[in-house]
This record gives structure tokens, sequence and C-alpha cells, in this order.
């Protein structure tokens, strides 16, 4: 697999500015927040009518990242192992890939369950979500240049 590194952990919560508050005193910085929403979004997690706040905080040695969410649509399921994106929890582990489509073909070649598509999101990165082991979302991320 051609992994560069942990690009963040996305945990899914319902009391953001809770969250922030919590991981901002483990010593995490914050990054940045927004909103998202919109096709690409709900393509990337597979869902429909997503509709999100997320907050970035980095560690200190700004190697690390987590993201935290909250999302406003669709309504928040209860957890179980097939989960979708927006279960509360740790839903997914990002990794920085170098050739996405390559990583992509070794994973459905082991079976791996695709949670929505392989997306080009803006003019910033290729995307998609695999479900592994345990209900484990990963997310695969190549930078586009």
């Amino acid at each position: 697999m051609a992994v560069q590194r942990l690009e963040h952990v996305g945990i899914v919560v319902n009391d953001l500015p809770a969250a922030i508050e919590f991981v901002a005193e483990l010593g995490l910085e914050p990054r940045g927040n927004g909103e998202v929403e919109g096709d690409s979004v709900d393509r990337i997690i597979g869902l429909d009518g997503t509709r999100a706040e997320l907050a970035m905080l980095r560690t200190a040695d700004g190697h690390g990242e987590i993201e935290l969410v909250k999302f406003h649509s669709p309504p928040t399921p209860d957890g179980d192992q097939q989960a979708p994106s927006n279960a509360p929890g740790i839903r997914h582990l990002a990794f920085l890939v170098e050739d996405i489509d390559a990583v992509v073909a070794g994973l459905r070649a082991r079976g791996a369950e695709f949670v929505g598509d392989l997306v080009r999101y803006e003019n910033s990165y290729r995307l998609c979500y695999v479900r592994g082991p345990e209900g484990i979302i990963v997310e695969l991320a190549e930078k586009l240049s």
C-alpha cells in the first residue's frame, strides 16, 4: 500500500463546541472550522442530503490532526459495525496516498466494501471511503497537483 502518512482521524459528535473544548484541552491547536454539504460530499461519504459542521485540530508537532464533525443531516443513527459515515464515535481514519487508483485496485482485489464513490473533490483531492474490519471506515486521499 502506498500510504504516505496518517492524514486525520474523524470523530462524529453530537455537541461540537464541547468536543472542540475537550480536544483543545488535550493540547491540540484549532486549525479551522467550516461547513460541508453538496453532491461531492454526499458521493464521497455515501450519504444523501449531507449537511455538517466541522472543526480541525492539529497536534503541537504539526503531524497529526483530528476532524470533529457534527452532522445536521441526515439524522444520526445508533452505532453498529455497519454504521454509515455519520454515526457517533470514531468513524474514519484518513490516509494520504500516492496513487489512489492502485490502492483502490488492491483493496478491491481483497474484497473491501466501498462506502461511496471515488470522487474528485473540488481542485484539491481525489477521495473515497472504504469500510474495513470491525466497521472501521478508512478515507483514502490523493492530493491533486
